[in-house]
C-alpha cells in the first residue's frame, strides 16, 4: 500500500519516533486525497473506524462511510498543511494526533484555504500497518 505514494517510505518504527512516525502517516494520508481515489483514502482507515468530517453534519462509520464522504470531498482537489499539532501516544502501536490544519480547495488558480481543527487516532492492525481508527476535523470557529 506505501509503495503506491511515490518518495514515500514506510516508518522504521524501531529507529523513528513517534513524532517522525505521525508526519509520515499524515504525509501518506494527504498523498491519497492527491489521487483523487476515495478508495484510497478509505484504505487508510480501519474497517470499523469512525469518521467526523469537516464538511458534513453527518457521523460516519466504517471505510465505506469514509469512502462516501471522500468522493464528494476530493472533487474540491483538497491539499492539507498541519498549521499546529500535538501527539500523544497511548501505546507503542497507537497515537493521538491533533491539532490544526489548513486546506486549499478548488481550482488551480482559484483555490480557497478552509481553516480546520483535527484529531485522528491511529493504530497499528494486525499485519502491523498504521490505519485510522478515528478522525475527527471541523472548521475552525470566528472568533
Amino acid at each position: 500500500m506505501l509503495e503506491k505514494y511515490e518518495g514515500i517510505t514506510p516508518p522504521q518504527e524501531s529507529t523513528e519516533t513517534m513524532q517522525e512516525i505521525t508526519g509520515r502517516n499524515f504525509d501518506i494520508w494527504n498523498s491519497a486525497l492527491q489521487t483523487g481515489n476515495p478508495k484510497e483514502v478509505a484504505a487508510l482507515y480501519i474497517a470499523d473506524a469512525t469518521f467526523l468530517p469537516t464538511v458534513s453534519g453527518e457521523f460516519k462509520k466504517g471505510q465505506c462511510g469514509v469512502e462516501e464522504y471522500f468522493k464528494h470531498f476530493l472533487e474540491k482537489n483538497p491539499t492539507g498543511e498541519i498549521i499546529q499539532e500535538e501527539v500523544q501516544t497511548l501505546g507503542a502501536d497507537c497515537y493521538l494526533h491533533s491539532g490544526m490544519y489548513n486546506f486549499k480547495v478548488g481550482p488551480g488558480d482559484d483555490r480557497q484555504v478552509v481553516e480546520a481543527r483535527f484529531s485522528f487516532a491511529w493504530k497499528k492492525d494486525d499485519h502491523g500497518e498504521w490505519k485510522i481508527v478515528h478522525h475527527h476535523s471541523s472548521a475552525k470557529p470566528k472568533s
